[in-house]
């Protein structure tokens, strides 16, 4: 239990999760603005958060989480792109689960979003780390470029 622990217990996982609370604000806040004073559906509500919310997390998740230095356009282009890719797959994950439960099964949009959102922080985790940021990528880029 202890070599679990101290696997997990590092600076990467330690910062993605500081880093996931505050994308996770940042989404809640600009949901809850979207929803509860705006007016606007559940829907277009979710789409803005999730979109202002993934551009905040892209950069804190390449600088501070997983360290990518490369800033090449090449680089840049291929993580951005992954990085999408990879939160539309949790983003339709999330939209159907909230469509599904705020406005079929009238659970309050705060708890359905809490819900929604355990499922979706442990695959952007795994996304990023085994396909996004992996590590040595950007070395083999280097080795190409003689």
């Amino acid at each position: 239990m202890k070599t679990l622990f101290k696997k997990l217990a590092n600076r990467e996982t330690i910062s993605y999760i500081i880093f996931g609370v505050m994308t996770t604000v940042v989404n809640y806040v600009v949901n809850y603005v979207c929803y509860y004073s705006a007016g606007f559906g559940t829907f277009i509500s979710n789409i803005i958060a999730w979109v202002i919310s993934v551009i905040f997390a892209f950069f804190v998740n390449k600088i501070f989480v997983f360290e990518s230095k490369s800033w090449k356009p090449r680089d840049l282009f291929r993580e951005f792109y992954t990085f999408i890719a990879a939160r539309l797959l949790s983003l339709a994950f999330e939209e159907v689960f909230m469509v599904i439960t705020v406005d079929y099964l009238h659970v309050e949009n705060w708890v359905a979003k809490l819900l929604a959102n355990v499922f979706v922080v442990f695959m952007n985790y795994f996304a990023s780390k085994f396909i996004i940021f992996k590590k040595g990528k950007e070395s083999h880029a280097n080795d190409s470029s003689c």
